[in-house]
């Protein structure tokens, strides 16, 4: 399909920048929902928190949070409350040791891991007959959902209906190479902070003999990627670990529609994180670029809500619609 043109009117005039843009909507107040947690255990002995917004409704979103994110973070309440606000349940889930307590095997999480989005999958599929779900993702986590869903292919659950993206590193090379730039020191620190604490706790819980004095000679995005992300993932190197964790190698098998809306101005993202080569050629792959919005910002003027969720929202009831159509025309036959 042919990239879209997008409906973002713009950022408020004050947020003059992709940097404003995606840091300014991290502060947004917003009133607190009335989560339910869940803690699923997994196969592996290890763990997931589940937070759940609960309705009479048969329609769920799953929302997938970003790099060193959670549940409670304002673009995923934000668009929790949009989807709760429209009768949908919601379920947010929290990666391998984000949801306040640290997980217990030796590893944490990664853009590539579809292995946990399918285990909150198929939970949420086994609690309730949902007719229609919707997945979510931000960042991270949006390239965790378009992988899952490029993955799955056509053996993905029927109540699957579609994927949306915002802010999506699709490929992780190119993103990591984003992180250098010098206008990106700050978010280059900040996620090698929170990372650090992280894998020095995980280092000495499971005494796993990295060298966490290669955390003082990383230069480069890539230095964290070979020395840190890949051994503690599995992978051989940092090639390997980019590739398998980015979703543009796998979306083109997906099933259902995907919709990936990043920002011409995303601080963090390049343009080979987009995949619209791909799209123009795939009839389930639709790529939206705003010119604005920075990365996870699409900031409005006077209005509780982003064009984000705004937008997520009327993709998804697009979803509803139709299977209110095809009931009507079962019940004509």
């Amino acid at each position: 399909m042919p990239v879209l043109t997008s409906t973002y009117p713009g950022a408020p005039w004050w947020q003059f920048n992709g940097h404003i843009q995606t840091i300014a909507p991290a502060f947004r107040k917003l009133k607190p929902l009335p989560w339910r947690r869940e803690r699923l255990e997994l196969a592996d002995g290890d763990f997931l928190d589940l937070d759940w917004l609960d309705t009479s409704t048969e329609h769920l979103v799953i929302l997938s949070h970003g790099l060193e994110g959670h549940s409670r973070r304002p673009y995923m309440v934000g668009m929790a409350m949009a989807f709760r606000q429209k009768g949908w349940s919601v379920l947010a889930w929290n990666c391998r040791s984000c949801s306040g307590e640290m997980n217990r095997l030796p590893r944490l999480y990664h853009h590539g891991d579809v292995e946990d989005i399918g285990a909150v999958v198929a939970h949420a599929l086994q609690t309730h007959p949902w007719r229609i779900v919707v997945l979510v993702g931000f960042s991270m986590g949006g390239a965790m959902t378009m992988k899952y869903l490029g993955v799955q292919g056509r053996q993905l659950h029927p109540a699957i209906r579609m994927g949306i993206g915002f802010s999506v590193p699709c490929d992780l090379e190119a993103g990591a190479q984003a992180l250098d730039a010098p206008a990106n020191v700050l978010y280059r620190k900040r996620f090698l902070k929170a990372l650090r604490k992280k894998i020095e706790f995980k280092n000495q819980q499971h005494h796993l003999g990295l060298d966490l004095h290669r955390f003082r000679q990383i230069r480069h995005w890539r230095d964290f990627g070979e020395w840190f992300s890949a051994p503690l993932n599995g992978y051989r190197d940092a090639s390997a670990f980019y590739y398998a964790s980015s979703c543009r190698h796998f979306i083109a098998t997906t099933a259902v529609p995907l919709y990936i809306i990043n920002a011409d101005n995303d601080p963090i993202l390049t343009s080979a994180c987009t995949p619209t080569t791909l799209a123009r050629q795939h009839p389930l792959i639709f790529v939206e670029q705003p010119a604005e919005g920075g990365h996870v910002g699409f900031s409005l003027s006077r209005s509780v809500h982003t064009w984000a969720e705004i937008r997520a929202v009327t993709l998804a009831e697009t979803c509803v619609r139709r299977e209110s159509l095809r009931l009507s025309s079962n019940l004509d036959r």
